[in-house]
């Protein structure tokens, strides 16, 4: 589709939704899956806060993966490439699924549960991906941290989230050069409030790294305990918080800021449909460095499109 074309196509999707916003978005919310129909679209009782698709009940990770198993099990969903240890890895819709279950597993064996946080400091992998699926299947909410804040300003938002876990890594790459994310994490630990009840560590074997007795987990140890795990999708309200983001901070102490579940779910389905397609009707999502980014783009495969996304490995 040409640039002018999908431009059309935008400016006719957005007059919809500004003339005729109730049908608009009752429309766009039957892109998705629902446990539970929504029974109110837009609830505006209480200006400027509204609450999308009251009644409703869904699950993000539902609508990424397992809806997509019965005709696509064996399709690409994610492509994980890494120019700084010339590494891809292509994951299936089937396997996929599989890996957020074991990562799904091993969070709740460490004790999260449906409204705990858990807190993601990790460089661009996919065992990130994983991870937000994995929050997101089981009624977590999940917190994106960028891989390249320092030792404070991780601390200001581990106090603020209280997240019960951390998942983070050994180290990240940039130019080359590993860079170790442990000793940042630790530190940032030892200066919050907050303590984590537990931290799961991605070792890519880029540095060393010292574990704490009690409090660190190894990732390829909790995934292999969890080979054939089998974990539902938690049903969450259409209101329910699926996600905490925190602000640069540049400009004062950092916001954090949340997304619920049902509108979140929604408003990327619709957006699908006016972005630009890749050839046989796949998506071409591409992160290179803030994981701000990787925050959104899982739940991309809400649409009905084929989905790929392409995860760089440069922090």
């Amino acid at each position: 589709m040409s640039t002018s074309a999908n431009g059309d196509r935008y400016s006719d999707f957005y007059k919809r939704s500004v003339e005729q916003p109730e049908l608009f978005w009752a429309e766009q919310a039957r892109l998705i899956d629902w446990f539970s129909p929504p029974t109110r679209i837009c609830n505006w009782d209480n200006p400027p806060y509204a609450h999308w698709f009251e009644g409703g009940k869904t699950n993000l990770c539902h609508n990424a993966l397992d809806r997509h198993l019965p005709d696509r099990s064996d399709q690409a969903a994610l492509i994980a490439v890494s120019t700084e240890t010339s590494s891809e890895v292509t994951y299936t819709f089937g396997q996929l699924h599989q890996e957020v279950q074991r990562m799904a597993a091993a969070l709740q064996s460490l004790g999260v549960v449906k409204g705990d946080r858990v807190l993601i400091y990790m460089p661009m992998i996919a065992e990130a991906a994983f991870a937000m699926l994995a929050c997101a299947r089981i009624g977590a909410i999940h917190c994106v941290v960028f891989g390249g804040f320092a030792s404070g300003s991780l601390a200001s938002r581990i106090e603020d989230a209280q997240p019960k876990v951390i998942v983070s890594a050994d180290a990240g790459s940039r130019g080359g050069k590993a860079i170790s994310y442990k000793p940042l994490l630790d530190e940032a630990i030892a200066q919050s409030a907050h303590k984590p009840s537990a931290v799961l560590l991605a070792d890519r074997k880029l540095a060393a790294m010292t574990l704490v007795g009690g409090r660190d987990h190894l990732w390829s140890q909790l995934r292999a305990s969890h080979m054939n795990a089998q974990v539902p999708c938690q049903v969450m309200n259409s209101t329910d918080i699926s996600y905490t983001i925190y602000t640069s901070g540049t400009t004062g102490k950092p916001k954090g800021v949340q997304r619920d579940t049902g509108g979140y779910c929604v408003a990327l389905a619709a957006s699908m449909k006016v972005s630009p397609m890749a050839p046989s009707g796949g998506a071409w999502l591409r992160s290179t460095r803030s994981p701000a980014c990787s925050v959104r783009r899982p739940r991309c495969a809400c649409s009905k499109n084929r989905i790929q996304r392409c995860l760089k490995s440069t922090t």
